[in-house]
């Protein structure tokens, strides 16, 4: 939970964010953590584990999560699935559905200032899938003590759009106290605000020629990148276009692990994590 003398959430140009905040033991670069595209601040911690908390006490490390707009306790997009609206000049909100350069707009308008309302200046961006994808974004036009980069996007794949098809079917036929929606449901104020500004933008025909790699070459600061082997959404072709872009890039490849490696192998990544983050300057 949110230390007692902050709060849980932070305004930005009138739009209201879910924060979250772990207090550390040091005064090292702390880790924000960036979560997935139906992700939220509740949704890091599954199966009655938090590794958030976990790996901010395994690093002396303070964090910070946050919900993006749309998703967790943060305020909803308006009319989400109808034609975009940019944000206005020097703001930061559009309202509408997202464009293709949604993830760039994040990690180069919105984390930024964000970053300078929580007084952090060198953070240690620890980013799942979407959240993987901005810190990849982030890191390469703004400064950063370290990135962690777990089942990063850098181009599409046919496996992710196949997989993000069956999402939709699943969600609209979805019921019960079972169903997606309701599982999703425990964790966004509004589920239809948070499922729909992800999936109708990756089934786009003009997402299909999203690619950051030429982008990532910019990265200087020290990189790791994980992969699970079961990922149903990407393949290690990810993991070598990082390899490619980011020659100091660390890589870390896990067996029995899906797209989610904090829950399918919490303790393997927390042990590789720390020590990637212990050796940061």
């Amino acid at each position: 939970m949110p230390s007692p003398a902050l709060p849980p959430h932070i305004a930005l140009d009138g739009v209201t964010l879910e924060v979250r905040h772990i207090d550390g033991a040091s005064d090292l670069a702390p880790l924000v953590f960036l979560h997935e595209g139906l992700g939220s601040v509740s949704l890091w911690t599954q199966r009655g584990r938090d590794w958030p908390q976990a790996l901010c006490a395994a690093t002396g490390r303070a964090g910070w999560l946050y919900s993006r707009r749309g998703y967790g306790r943060s305020d909803p997009i308006p009319d989400v699935r109808g034609e975009h609206r940019a944000a206005p000049p020097n703001g930061l909100w559009s309202s509408g559905r997202h464009t293709t350069h949604y993830m760039h707009h994040e990690a180069w308008r919105v984390l930024p200032r964000l970053l300078q309302a929580l007084r952090v200046e060198r953070p240690v961006l620890v980013g799942h899938s979407d959240g993987a994808t901005i810190a990849l974004l982030h890191a390469a036009r703004r400064p950063v003590a370290g990135c962690v980069v777990m089942a990063p996007h850098l181009m599409i794949e046919d496996i992710a759009l196949k997989a993000i098809a069956e999402a939709r079917e699943t969600y609209l036929a979805s019921g019960g106290q079972q169903g997606l929606r309701s599982r999703l449901a425990r964790h966004h104020a509004d589920v239809d605000n948070a499922f729909w500004q992800w999936n109708d933008i990756w089934l786009s025909e003009a997402f299909r020629a999203f690619d950051i790699r030429a982008i990532c070459r910019d990265i200087a600061g020290p990189l790791l990148a994980v992969q699970g082997l079961k990922d149903e959404y990407g393949t290690l072709a990810q993991l070598d276009a990082v390899a490619q872009a980011v020659p100091q890039a660390q890589r870390l490849e896990l067996p029995d692990c899906g797209h989610s490696p904090h829950r399918d192998q919490f303790d393997a990544l927390t042990e590789r994590v720390m020590a990637f983050v212990s050796g940061l300057a």
